[in-house]
C-alpha cells in the first residue's frame, strides 16, 4: 500500500533527516513505528500522508503520489496528529460538517465507539478534556474505515484504562483492507496490538519484521539465562539480568519491544543488525 524509495528529506539542506531510505506497508497490519525522540517519527509520518515534500525519491500510497493529496486519495486517509484540534461543535453536528469526505464512515461504528471510550455526546468537543478530545478524534478515525490510517502518539494523553480500551477498539477494527501505522514513544502501549514492528534510527529503517518473525529468530532470556555468553544485547531490569539471544531452540517467547527498541538504538547493534537482516534457512528435515 505505502512505498517509499530512495527517499531523502530534511528541514534544511545542511542537515538531512533521511538519506535513500526505503519502506514498504501493506495492507492487513498494524504497524508500530518506534525511534528515539528527534528521530524523525512524525516526519516520515507527514512524507507517508503527503504533508511533507522529499528532496528526492518517492512516497506513493497505492502507486499514488502521497504530496499529490487528491480527493481519491484523501478519501481513503485518515492521519490523526499527536496535537488535535477540537471545535466548537456536539459529536453529531462534527459528524455532519466532516463525515461527507470519508465515504465509507460508520456513524454506528463511531457512537459505539464513545460508548466504549466512555466519551459523551452531547458537549461540544472543544470543553472536553485533552483525553476526552482525544479519545473522540481516535473514534471518528476508526469510523472513517479508511484503508489507511496513521496515527502519531495516539495514547499520549490517555489513563490507563482508555489505553486499554484503546487497544481492544483498535484490533477489533483492522482488516485485511486496512493499514495502520502507530507512532510511540510509549513501547508498551503496543506490545499487544501491533503485529509488525518498525524501528527509525540514524535516518534509516533498521527493522521492519512482523512480531512472529522476530519471535522465531530471537530469544528473549532472563535471568540465569540471560547471562550465558553469546548474546546480542544484555540489560537489567527490575526482575534481574535479560538479553536477546538467537533462538536456537525454535522455542517461542514474548517479544519484549522495549529490550528489542534498546538493542537496535543503543551501542553497538551490528550483529544483531546482519542476523536480522540475512535469509533465514529451514533446518533440514
Amino acid at each position: 500500500m505505502v512505498r517509499i524509495r530512495n527517499l531523502d528529506f530534511g528541514y534544511s539542506r545542511r542537515v538531512p533527516l533521511f538519506q535513500n531510505l526505503n519502506l514498504a506497508l501493506d495492507r492487513g497490519h498494524i504497524y508500530g513505528l518506534l525511534g528515539k525522540n528527534g528521530a524523525g517519527k512524525t516526519t516520515l509520518l507527514k512524507n507517508i500522508v503527503g504533508l511533507a515534500f522529499p528532496w528526492a525519491g518517492t512516497c506513493l500510497i497505492d502507486e499514488q503520489p502521497a504530496a499529490a493529496r487528491t480527493p481519491a486519495l484523501l478519501e481513503d486517509l485518515f492521519f490523526l496528529p499527536e496535537e488535535v484540534y477540537a471545535p466548537a461543535l456536539t459529536a453529531e453536528q462534527f459528524v455532519a460538517y466532516t463525515a461527507g469526505f470519508y465515504p465509507r464512515f460508520d456513524a454506528g461504528q463511531l457512537y459505539g465507539y464513545l460508548q466504549e471510550l466512555e466519551v459523551p455526546r452531547g458537549a461540544k468537543l472543544n470543553k472536553f478534556s485533552h483525553g476526552q478530545q482525544k479519545k473522540f478524534m481516535i473514534a471518528f478515525a476508526l469510523a472513517a474505515n479508511t484503508g489507511l490510517l496513521v496515527l502519531d502518539e495516539p495514547t499520549n494523553g490517555l489513563d490507563i484504562p482508555s489505553k486499554v480500551q484503546f487497544r481492544k477498539i483498535l484490533a477489533s477494527a483492522l482488516s485485511e483492507e486496512r493499514c495502520m501505522v502507530i507512532s510511540t514513544h510509549q513501547v508498551r502501549d503496543l506490545e499487544s496490538l501491533i503485529d509488525t514492528v518498525v524501528v527509525v534510527h540514524n535516518r534509516e529503517i533498521v527493522l521492519n519484521q512482523e512480531l512472529d518473525q522476530l519471535a522465531e529468530r530471537l530469544t528473549f532470556a532472563k535471568g540465569a539465562a540471560a547471562e550465558a555468553p553469546g548474546a546480542f544485547y544484555s540489560g537489567a531490569s527490575v526482575g534481574g539480568p535479560v538479553a536477546i539471544r538467537p533462538n536456537e531452540t525454535g522455542a517461542y517467547s514474548r517479544v519484549d519491544l522495549e529490550l528489542l527498541f534498546n538493542a537496535l538504538t543503543t551501542g553497538d547493534a551490528a550483529a544483531l543488525h546482519t542476523y536480522l537482516n540475512q535469509p533465514r534457512h529451514e533446518p533440514v528435515q
